[in-house]
């Protein structure tokens, strides 16, 4: 049995609080091991490893600083097939999506190595007499992430490789559900040379997760979770004089116009409403067709498809998705369901029954597809982070645009049509983060930034891309003149240009 503590001054110690957690294997139900859950006084160990290592790695230049992303990049790829394994067994998804989820994390790391040119400062040459004007950036110091369950390669890594190619140290706090990838991922940071303090991984509860708002030593905080949680972190950071981002839950909605190519249609909602068995913050989970005859023609379409969904264990590469996260987590998932047949909803698929022979304890649940769902029922304003897709239908394409606006979350959203005009005008009057034409799952790539809006984000600054590295530095701007051409006597007006 695995027992995992905490990555601290660059080695694995174990957990000293005398408390610790079952990790699960959702497949099968089985116990794979034991997570300890740091105390105060383990997090603050691994804060004064960060501290005193943050000076000398925020001398060293950033091409140095980046020659050990790159030899981190090399480690992790040839160990792929194991950290997906890992992760899988862990979270539930199929390996096939756990190796996704490790890849988009190293297609930021990969972004990353451009540090250099993103770190560069503005130069202005005689601004004034004998006058130069020149800004810099510089890090913040130590730094913390708390990540989710959901993710737990790709949005580790969105925080570390930014946060230390800047020139800081990183405390990360992942989820306590799936703990040995973030675990593997800081040993392999320092097998690629990352010095010792640099990168501490806390495995913790809430316990851990004040102490990170509450410790003045760290500067800032990256969070992605649920909007409760996002709220509160946000909240509580702020109020500690933290530069704080957190991004939070998700309500997306595909758009599906009387134009539409249906075939590719039904293929983008399958994949992006039931793949990882719906636990994404980008799922649709709100398929909107405009039109009787749209609506019609999509669910004639959609419903064999998901009644031949396959669910099988993380390990069976010709699955479609695997079990969700927890024993919680299904029966949370399955109570929506109940509710969204009393609230009047038509339930046309009904995934709650299922079960897979040999694997009778895991936390398997069948796709679930929902008709005539209205805007005032619970299954549409919460988001529900599970195999099951709401129809909600629009007479009108402003009928529809109305929906993704008027919802409090806005995270992603897609429309699929043939039409230049309505695809140009839905991007412009949408309001959310990030947007998709005929493409359903509208995760931008790692050199542009991932942020949704309204209660899906907090914060002024998106994670990865350029707004990673202004999020972990801070910029400074000086004014130089040299003596030989300064007036004598002083001077009681605020300089000008002039």
């Amino acid at each position: 049995m695995l027992e995992i503590g905490h990555f601290i001054g660059g080695k694995r110690v174990a957990g000293k609080s005398g408390r610790s957690q079952d990790v699960m294997q959702p497949m099968d139900g089985s116990v794979r091991g034991k997570v300890a859950l740091a105390s105060l006084a383990e997090l603050r160990e691994a804060i004064e490893n960060a501290k005193a290592a943050q000076p000398a790695w925020a001398a060293t230049n950033p091409q140095r600083r980046v020659r050990v992303l790159m030899k981190f990049l090399e480690l992790a790829q040839a160990e792929m097939d194991e950290l997906a394994d890992t992760l899988a067994r862990e979270h539930g998804k199929t390996v096939a999506d756990a190796k996704g989820d490790i890849q988009r994390g190293l297609e930021v790391v990969e972004v990353c190595i451009g540090a250099p040119h993103m770190l560069k400062g503005e130069f202005t040459d005689a601004a004034g007499p004998g006058i130069d004007v020149y800004s810099m950036r510089q890090p913040l110091g130590v730094v913390a992430g708390i990540t989710p369950f959901n993710f737990p390669a790709m949005i580790p890594l969105w925080k570390i490789a930014p946060a230390i190619a800047a020139g800081n140290a990183f405390i990360l706090k992942p989820s306590e559900r799936d703990p040995s990838v973030p675990m593997r991922i800081a040993e392999l940071f320092v097998e690629a040379g990352l010095p010792a303090g640099i990168l501490n991984v806390v495995n913790g509860d809430k316990e851990v997760v004040d102490g990170i708002l509450d410790d003045a030593d760290i500067k800032a905080i990256g969070f992605v979770g649920s909007t409760p949680i996002a709220q509160y972190i946000y909240a509580r950071g702020c109020a500690n004089g933290k530069r704080v981002q957190c991004f939070g839950g998700a309500k997306n909605h595909m758009i599906i116009m009387p134009d539409a190519d249906m075939d590719q249609t039904v293929d983008a909602l399958i994949g992006a409403g039931y793949g990882s068995a719906g636990e994404r913050c980008m799922a649709i989970s709100v398929a909107v067709p405009v039109g009787h005859e749209t609506a019609e023609r999509l669910i004639e379409k959609l419903v064999p498809r998901v009644e031949s969904l396959k669910v099988g264990p993380s390990t069976d590469s010709s699955a479609d998705f695997g079990p969700v996260v927890t024993k919680e987590a299904l029966a949370r998932i399955k109570g929506y369901v109940d509710t969204g047949v009393q609230e009047g909803a038509k339930l046309l698929v009904d995934g709650r029954n299922f079960s897979l022979q040999g694997y009778e304890n895991g936390y398997y649940m069948g796709g679930c597809l929902f008709d005539n769902v209205t805007a005032d029922m619970r299954i549409y304003k919460e988001e529900i982070f599970g195999p099951v897709l709401s129809i909600v239908r629009a007479a009108t394409y402003e009928d529809a645009l109305k929906l993704p606006n008027e919802h409090e979350m806005g995270n992603g959203v897609a429309i699929f049509t043939r039409d230049g005009d309505a695809a140009r005008d839905f991007a412009s009057r949408v309001q959310a983060g990030m947007v998709g034409i005929n493409v359903p799952i509208p995760v931008p790539i790692a050199y542009y930034t991932f942020g949704g809006w309204k209660a899906s984000g907090f914060g002024d600054l998106n994670q990865h891309g350029s707004d990673a590295f202004r999020f972990y530095t801070k910029t400074k701007t000086v004014t130089s003149r040299w003596p030989s051409g300064i007036k004598d006597g002083a001077e009681f007006v605020i300089p000008t240009m002039n």
